[in-house]
């Protein structure tokens, strides 16, 4: 039996989520992993390096503390992650914003002193200049090099390396060496090229953390769909509103109308119609009665309703959809960028190249003075500034340019792996479809009946009812004057026109729920039938996918019936009536077959597909939750954006292969001189920056990747 079936057997296994903000390539994926595989009661740990976060599998008498314990003897802080932390780890993106600002600022006032001593400026006005640049320098250097500083003493106070170590020495070496310069008089001092290093690593840390906070999970998004709490009935005494966390089963909860549900349960008293589309993807409410079970996170739409809580908390199907998100999101960690697993050996082979040139240079009796400017030079030109432009830089630009056509990019390496789908699955309603119930049949309504059905439908809330709303107000229908108005769950709308009875209601004729009864003051029953109508370049959409090498498909949860009349003539292999679970499993064998899924879906249902996908998107009138699991949104009813998006994604990558043969070829080139001792700090420093540039610039021809 091996440890971690021995732990399963022994006792019960919890499942802990760590917020662990230092986790930044896939060094430290490796460093954590595998540095707490010796833990005992531990059964597995899993890095997610896009949203910063540890999931741990563990013997219930492994307490979080232990957990923190053990995650800080590998070198790393974490906590429990909870709503705050997350917001607290987009704060981290502020802060370098900051830290970017103050060392742009003093760049360019560095600088212009510098300008003068390569002007000429010699004697106390060069000594008085390099003062003056220290004085801006140094404070500089202290404030906006902390990033890479803190990185770097932990991962040495752990016994580690990381690439922000040699950064650091190379920053604070040559600032003590243009600090003694300035001091003694010296011909020379490179202030300029310290904080110009930091400005453009500043630059690359910026891009790439706005990436991250686009790319949080929706986990936090989907809990919100559950409600608060619940005013529970008492046996004895007054109705007492209790938290959702500590509601507890057998407990009988009163959900007014318009109020989610705060846990899963079975109606005891009271029939209405639920929005169930969180859970199952469908537009139409569902009738709810006596001894039906509903879940937390519906929408209690008609009645008040008695419910008896069945299961709460981690035990919900909300919480079953969010833990499915979370694990399916753990494989993005595999998609680390290829600057971050390129970076994983640079470390030790700079700490290497820059002792060599110190020592060589030193037998070569050239003095310490001078071999440490040589070692600090290299440090400095070998900086990965422009590996680590490479891909943030190019996911920029494409990002504002996708933007402008209608893509919302939330993270970044999406593109990298958009460029390599090859499958896509549609959900239907709200994805294929525009998820809007349209009236198709006003026409053959007579003109004298419209404002007693346009009175019935403005008194409900069910979509069908706002559909006719919609088309007869859009026509300048004015609703008449009923009397006795009543909606009863389950049936419709009921009223009297003149004396005579009128009513709205389902029909019992449809089999998908697109129809209903309107029966006017002569007792003449009219079948109002409607569609949800396909987004209007749908078909071309689909052309344009097979064009392009990507066979697309539909999995949806709505019924068999529904989805063949939408989708007649798209040509399209369609699953249909599928929960969640079924979605991830479809998505998981298409995986296990070799193909890539680009998973298009709107509803919390789709919440688990969208994050296990290879890459996801979503429309924007998708819920809260389907717009954080996704990678990508994209705006208006076109479903083009998604054929423009793809497009986009495989120049993208182009670019970004081409950024890292410039920076290889600068490296190449580079190097060399800098070990031979022709390349003084600052002119390490400019080469570095030039390189940087050139691959930004490289990137800006994705300004338009999305026409």
């Amino acid at each position: 039996m091996t440890a971690q079936a021995a732990v399963r057997a022994a006792e019960p296994v919890e499942r802990t989520v760590l917020a662990v903000p230092g986790v930044h390539c896939a060094g430290c994926i490796s460093k954590i992993e595998k540095g707490l595989a010796g833990v005992p009661g531990l059964v597995s740990a899993r890095v997610n390096v896009t949203a910063r976060q540890l999931t741990v599998e563990h013997a219930a008498s492994l307490q979080v503390p232990d957990l923190v314990a053990a995650v800080e003897r590998v070198g790393f802080q974490s906590q429990p992650l909870t709503l705050g932390t997350a917001q607290a780890a987009g704060g981290e993106t502020r802060q370098l914003l900051r830290a970017t600002a103050v060392a742009g600022f003093a760049s360019m006032n560095v600088m212009l002193l510098s300008v003068s001593v390569w002007s000429g400026a010699a004697g106390a006005t060069r000594d008085l200049f390099h003062l003056i640049s220290g004085l801006i320098a140094i404070p500089t250097v202290a404030y906006s090099g902390m990033p890479f500083f803190r990185s770097a003493w932990s991962a040495l106070r752990h016994g580690r390396t990381n690439m922000d170590v040699p950064i650091s020495i190379g920053v604070l070496l040559v600032t003590s060496l243009s600090l003694f310069e300035a001091l003694t008089g010296g011909p020379n001092a490179y202030f300029d090229g310290a904080v110009m290093l930091l400005f453009f690593l500043l630059v690359g840390r910026v891009l790439d953390s706005v990436m991250r906070d686009r790319a949080r999970d929706g986990v936090t998004a989907l809990l919100k769909q559950t409600a608060l709490g619940a005013l529970v009935l008492q046996s004895e005494g007054p109705s007492q509103w209790i938290r959702a966390a500590e509601l507890q089963p057998g407990m009988r909860m009163l959900v007014a109308t318009g109020e989610r549900l705060a846990a899963d349960g079975e109606i005891e008293v009271g029939s209405s119609r639920l929005d169930c589309s969180l859970l199952t993807g469908e537009s139409t409410p569902v009738a709810a009665g006596p001894g039906t079970a509903v879940h937390a996170g519906t929408l209690n739409l008609l009645a008040p309703l008695t419910v008896r809580v069945t299961a709460t908390g981690q035990g919900t199907t909300l919480a079953e959809i969010s833990r499915l998100m979370e694990e399916a999101g753990q494989g993005r960690s595999r998609y680390v960028r290829i600057a971050d697993r390129a970076a994983r050996l640079y470390a030790p082979a700079v700490h290497t190249l820059a002792a060599c040139s110190f020592l060589l240079w030193l037998l070569m009796g050239s003095g310490v003075h001078q071999s440490l400017l040589i070692a600090a030079a290299v440090l400095i030109i070998t900086c990965p500034c422009a590996l680590g432009l490479a891909v943030p830089a190019a996911q920029i630009v494409a990002a504002g340019s996708l933007m402008r056509a209608g893509v919302l990019v939330k993270d970044g390496s999406a593109l990298e792996r958009l460029a390599e789908a090859d499958r896509a699955v549609f959900d239907k309603t709200g994805t294929l479809t525009l998820g809007r119930p349209e009236l198709v049949n006003a026409a053959d309504l007579a003109p004298d009946v419209k404002p007693v059905l346009l009175a019935l439908a403005q008194a409900s809330r069910h979509p069908l009812s706002q559909a006719v709303r919609r088309v007869l107000s859009a026509d300048g229908v004015v609703a008449a004057a009923l009397d006795g108005l009543a909606e009863e769950p389950g049936y419709g709308v009921r009223a009297y026109a003149g004396g005579k009875p009128v009513s709205l209601g389902r029909s019992a004729g449809s089999s998908d729920g697109m129809a209903a009864a309107f029966t006017d003051a002569d007792g003449i029953t009219t079948l109002l039938r409607f569609e949800d109508r396909l987004r209007p370049d749908a078909a071309e959409t689909i052309r344009r996918l097979r064009d392009i090498g990507i066979e697309p498909s539909v999995a949806t949860g709505d019924r068999a019936g529904a989805v063949a009349a939408t989708l007649n003539g798209l040509n399209l292999t369609a699953q249909t009536s599928m929960r969640p679970q079924d979605k991830l499993d479809l998505i998981a064998r298409l995986q296990a077959a070799g193909h890539r899924v680009l998973m298009v879906g709107d509803g919390l249902n789709d919440g688990p597909a969208l994050a296990a996908g290879h890459v996801s998107m979503a429309p924007a009138s998708a819920s809260d939750v389907g717009q954080n699991a996704a990678d990508m949104v994209f705006l208006g009813d076109s479903l083009l954006p998604v054929v423009k998006a793809i497009a986009a994604a495989r120049r993208t990558l182009r670019i970004v292969r081409q950024n890292f043969a410039i920076a290889i070829g600068y490296n190449v080139i580079a190097v060399p001189l800098a070990f031979a001792g022709v390349v003084t700090p600052l002119v390490a420093a400019l080469a570095m920056s030039c390189s940087s540039i050139i691959v930004v610039a490289n990137a800006l021809r994705l300004r338009g990747a999305a026409r």
